[in-house]
């Protein structure tokens, strides 16, 4: 599972920093100041669900944006969003030579003219998307995570550098630090009001997504990565898992309890028990990650069918609890609520993409890359401490070797992925 590719991607560090705009000369939205009211063109990589619901908000957020071009591996997923989002008018409705399919299809999509481009495609494709767009000089908005494993990682920091160096904004997708609601909750347990954070523990337990069933086989005539990538949330390569592709949401609000600082270590139990698909990710896993202070945050994340169900923080405090998401509240150690989010809700994904175009059209830089970074970092080390079962540090995951998949492929390649991670077997360097 160890890199057969050792010299193709950069090594490079970061520290962590927080989302930041700052005022710049933007490319592509020309006069990108106050009243410039040009048409922005996006475009949109991915066209599945996420994907579809991400072209539908950038299109809501300026009344001056048109949907300009799409991309998928698949046809199918392509016409549908097509089709759905048309309905929202004649810019939403993408021209029929400006619908790309193949693996090639970001790339055409890149070159067709478009201003912003939305990044919805399976995460393992992520670092070479953002490495595309930057050359390119377009901005753009990226769905978590931003890579599966540590070579991956770090090619998009290094992306990541060039791109704020261009005066490209970046906009992460990490949806809940765009809930009024939770913002407010960690707007409580940074202000100081509860005390200092002593622990935390966050869950992320739901039912299979997408799974592949048990006596699942490729078909007939179809290439090894052509049936990977139809079926990507099963492989580790395309996906990174469930804790990265999915629990990534409570692992970020750890990351945001404390202030996005990195962690010293984590150490995991993980496993796959109730899915015997021919997938290579975990069903199940339990984290715990190491702070400095001696605060310890804990993160339970299932998809097995007929368990219990729940998604809740719970950020233990000094003098009290905060709990979320939603409508976060807060009690204090008798157990009383003492305070909760009375404010308007408004929808996290659409506020997303409300900040980025107004960040284009008033000439602002979002920066928010070494921050998904840093929290695609932390769901990756709690991930491979559950694989190797060892106490991994932050800095043996940032400069691991570790490399799940080719860089490049075609449909028809052969290719089997690495067999199901062995605690005390798997290795990272």
């Amino acid at each position: 599972m160890t890199t057969d590719h050792p010299n193709r991607r950069q090594i490079l560090k970061t520290t962590a920093a927080a989302s930041a705009v700052a005022a710049v000369s933007f490319p592509h939205i020309a006069n990108a100041q106050g009243a410039n009211n040009e048409t922005i063109k996006v475009g949109l990589i991915g066209c599945g669900g996420r994907g579809t619901g991400a072209i539908t908000q950038a299109l809501k957020a300026d009344p001056n944006t048109t949907f300009w071009a799409a991309a998928d591996a698949f046809e199918a997923p392509l016409k549908r969003c097509a089709n759905n989002v048309a309905a929202l008018g004649e810019r939403a409705k993408v021209a029929p030579e400006r619908q790309f399919v193949g693996l090639d299809a970001y790339q055409k999509l890149i070159d067709s003219g478009v201003d912003v481009v939305l990044l919805c495609g399976p995460p393992g494709f992520r670092p070479k998307h953002i490495q595309a767009a930057t050359a390119a000089g377009k901005h753009m908005f990226i769905e978590k995570p931003m890579a599966v494993d540590p070579a991956s990682l770090r090619a998009v920091l290094k992306s990541a550098r060039e791109a704020e160096a261009k005066g490209l904004s970046i906009q992460h997708g990490f949806c809940w630090r765009f809930a009024p609601g939770v913002i407010a909750g960690y707007e409580k347990v940074h202000s100081g009001d509860l005390g200092a954070v002593k622990s935390i523990y966050g869950t992320y337990l739901t039912s299979p997504v997408r799974p592949l069933a048990n006596d699942a086989k490729k078909p007939e005539g179809m290439g090894d990565h052509e049936w990977h990538v139809a079926n990507w949330i099963n492989f580790d390569y395309l996906s990174g898992g469930p804790i990265l592709e999915q629990a990534i949401h409570t692992v970020d609000k750890v990351a945001w309890a404390m202030k996005d600082a990195l962690p010293i270590a984590a150490v995991a139990n993980g496993g796959k028990i109730g899915r015997t698909d021919p997938g290579n990710v975990y069903d199940h896993n339990s984290v715990v990650y190491e702070y400095e202070g001696g605060v310890f945050a804990h993160v339970g994340q299932r998809q097995i069918p007929g368990c219990h169900n729940e998604v809740i923080d719970r950020v233990v405090c000094e003098n009290g609890t905060m709990i979320g998401p939603g409508r976060c509240y807060t009690k204090d150690t008798s157990g009383k609520t003492t305070w909760r989010f009375s404010g308007e809700e408004t929808n996290m994904y659409q506020n997303e993409h409300d900040e980025l175009f107004a960040a284009l059209r008033s000439g602002k830089q979002i920066k928010s890359a070494d921050y998904m970074c840093n929290s695609t970092g932390l769901a990756l080390l709690g991930t491979l401490a559950a694989y190797t079962g060892q106490r991994v540090t932050w800095d043996e995951m940032m400069n691991s070797p570790l490399d799940l998949g080719p860089d490049d492929f075609a449909f028809e390649d052969d290719f089997t992925p690495g067999p199901l991670p062995i605690p005390g077997q798997f290795k990272i360097s």
